[in-house]
């Protein structure tokens, strides 16, 4: 299952998002004070954390880049204009999946920081602990690699999925 954001935190479709009709590369903005992305003339998402919409890599955005990397420019030639001319439902899959998972990933990396801030100091878990769990000792099976042959054939033929 894909992560969540707690109800009140995850964005959602406000308003439709959809290309531009005549062509023209549709803009992709943020703001702040709504914690809206606004996609195109009309599409909007919220809320959208400021740390999803802050989120660099390799010195770009990466709503931004992600973004591009669908829409491509609408006046080019050739095979890069083979792009959709409408904005297709995966997208807003994706680009919701895509906000969530920012945002859980800048939570976690607070966190992290806050951790390496403190040199690591915390509540230690013993071995003791680790028994009273059912963690230690760790079972033979799973000290063993994983092995097709010990799997319970599924489908059509024997097949099986590899998850």
């Amino acid at each position: 299952p894909r992560p969540r954001l707690p109800g009140g935190r995850r964005p959602w479709v406000r308003e439709t998002l959809e290309l531009s009709p005549g062509g023209a590369l549709p803009a992709l903005s943020y703001e702040p004070e709504d914690e809206a992305l606004r996609v195109g003339e009309a599409g909007v998402l919220a809320p959208v954390a400021p740390v999803a919409w802050e989120a660099h890599s390799e010195g770009e955005r990466v709503l931004v880049r992600w973004f591009r990397a669908r829409v491509g420019d609408p006046t080019a030639k050739g095979l890069a204009a083979l792009v959709p001319r409408v904005w297709p439902r995966e997208w807003t899959s994706d680009l919701l999946a895509l906000l969530t998972d920012l945002t859980l990933h800048a939570e976690r990396a607070a966190r992290c920081a806050e951790f390496v801030a403190a040199g690591g100091r915390g509540e230690r878990i013993g071995a003791a602990e680790l028994r009273s769990a059912g963690v230690l000792p760790v079972p033979p099976a799973a000290r063993r690699p994983a092995t097709v042959l010990e799997t319970r054939e599924e489908g059509p033929e024997g097949q099986f999925a590899l998850l």
